[in-house]
């Protein structure tokens, strides 16, 4: 039998086996992406497949500051099908602590199967079909401040977007995931001429620049950012 361990003492990420991290499945008996369930000692794990998440990319390659963690309030920004929101999902909610995620997708196609896959099942996300690039048009779906603000976006002004929805909801002292895709910004400059350009667009912003981290072979032309906003 598999060994479980907390992967790097980040609460709600499990290591089993080498190299191979889950989360406890919210659901258990339900998959979101044909992921593999793994029971151990009564208790279910999903396992998070890097090549299909950012964030799972991140941690394998040595994210330090995971603040996606049990009670927090995250708004995710792009959450698609909602692969790696269903594994938010199962981190920010247990026995004692009732985090949130809400999460915002443009695509009315991929929000109906966000719906039927991941909202229908999981109490703790909050669907909102809407344009990240108008945030005000959902203020009234969250009421208070978030701790996080978790992004992947695939636009030319994907970190406009992000400083918006920073400035309207984060808290002082709350975090970013960012996830730069360079190739979506302008396909016709070097990757990391692009990365520098707006990374400097968000230190300009208050948000204070803690680690930047390359995600391949996972995920080619990205990387992911992590930082403070300290307004």
């Amino acid at each position: 039998m598999a060994k479980v361990k907390l992967y790097k003492g980040f609460k709600g990420v499990y290591e089993i086996g080498k190299n191979r991290i889950a989360t406890k499945n919210l659901v258990p008996g339900v998959k979101v992406y044909n992921e593999k369930l793994v029971k151990i000692k009564g208790v279910e794990y999903r396992i998070w497949n890097p090549h299909r998440s950012k964030l799972a990319s991140s941690l394998l390659k040595g994210l330090k500051e995971m603040k996606i963690e049990p009670g927090a309030t995250v708004l995710y920004l792009g959450s698609a099908t909602g692969t790696t929101v269903s594994h938010v999902s199962d981190i920010i909610w247990d026995n004692t602590t009732k985090g949130i995620c809400y999460c915002v997708e443009f695509s009315p196609r991929a929000m109906k199967e966000f719906i039927t896959n991941v909202a229908s099942y999981r109490k703790n996300v909050v669907p909102i079909l809407g344009d990240a690039r108008k945030p005000e048009d959902y203020e009234f779906f969250i009421t208070d401040k978030v701790d996080v603000v978790y992004q992947d976006v695939a636009q030319p002004d994907q970190t406009e977007i992000l400083i918006k929805n920073v400035e309207l909801f984060l808290r002082p002292g709350g975090y970013i995931y960012y996830a730069i895709k360079a190739k979506s910004i302008d396909v016709t400059k070097d990757v990391g001429e692009v990365i520098t350009k707006e990374i400097n667009m968000l230190k300009e912003s208050n948000i204070h620049i803690l680690q930047i981290i390359k995600i391949k072979p996972y995920h080619k032309d990205h990387v992911m950012v992590v930082g403070r906003y300290e307004p």
